[in-house]
């Protein structure tokens, strides 16, 4: 497995891990249009370039597991992943989108550079060996309801596969009905499986199902909850950012303004860069 991981192919290089710059996924949660797509594509590489950040985009196809039946989803594979190749193309980005099917992976391969697996299913194995197969990088969210040591299951399920560069990514856990806690001991201990690890600063701040017919969120938490994964150690921020999050189809109330991001994201590098300067020799046991 490599730390840093490679992310990109054809002339596309990002890498996340050790010694690697900040790592930034970010993107809306689904696609809306690709017009959408396009416009936060665009100011989220100016963005990455400023604050000196790699980037992938990602957004989702199909947002397979909405509260309700009647929420809109995404355009579907086929069109969903058209776009995706579109944005990659035009804009020398690597892409990245979730997958919940085995066929789902063997066909995003072929438009996007990260596989991700969504939390809910970090335990499916075949869905896991299926992402692996494919060789591009594989990102797995961990399940809200998974101890943070038992995520080294899942690297050792995408190795056996066959998986090379894996990331591994915080997102919340379960704490009661309608909310997520995080733990941030979880990025030291997932960091021991020897992958990247990512903090998901917007899925963290969620509240499942907590608005009736969808699932609603507490925004203003996730910068402080940003802060505080670049103080323990993390290889990466991932996180949810549209034009206007009170008007999208999805995730609104946890995803951050597009015309915020850049400051927040200044004072993450900036903590970043303490702990990186300060002496690393003081360890407890």
């Amino acid at each position: 497995m490599n730390n840093p991981a490679r992310i990109g192919t054809n002339g596309l290089d990002v890498r996340c891990g050790l010694g690697a710059p900040t790592l930034l996924i970010a993107g809306p949660c689904v696609i809306e249009s690709e017009d959408l797509v396009v416009r936060v594509a665009e100011q989220l590489i100016g963005i990455a370039d400023r604050v000196g950040m790699g980037l992938v985009f990602k957004a989702s196809f199909d947002k397979a597991n909405r509260t309700s039946v009647r929420s809109f989803r995404g355009p579907g594979l086929e069109k969903g992943c058209e776009v995706l190749a579109r944005v990659r193309e035009r804009f020398r980005v690597p892409v990245l989108t979730d997958v919940h099917e085995t066929q789902q992976a063997t066909r995003a391969a072929d438009f996007v550079d990260v596989l991700q697996i969504p939390a809910f299913l970090a335990r499916q194995t075949d869905l896991l060996a299926a992402a692996a197969a494919t060789g591009k990088v594989v990102n797995v969210k961990k399940g809200q309801f998974m101890a943070p040591g038992d995520m080294r299951h899942a690297v050792t399920k995408l190795t056996d596969s066959g998986a090379e560069n894996i990331l591994l990514t915080e997102r919340g856990s379960t704490f009661g009905y309608g909310m997520l806690v995080t733990d941030f001991r979880a990025l030291p201990i997932m960091r021991e499986t020897g992958a990247p690890v990512i903090f998901d600063a917007t899925h963290s701040v969620q509240m499942p199902s907590a608005a009736g017919d969808k699932s609603g969120g507490q925004r203003a938490m996730a910068l402080p909850l940003m802060r505080a994964a670049m103080a323990v150690g993390c290889d990466g921020l991932f996180l949810e950012t549209h034009p206007d999050p009170d008007r999208a189809l999805s995730d609104g109330p946890n995803m951050i303004p597009l015309d915020r991001l850049e400051p927040l994201l200044r004072v993450c590098q900036r903590i970043r860069q303490a702990i990186e300067t300060e002496p690393t020799a003081l360890t407890l046991k």
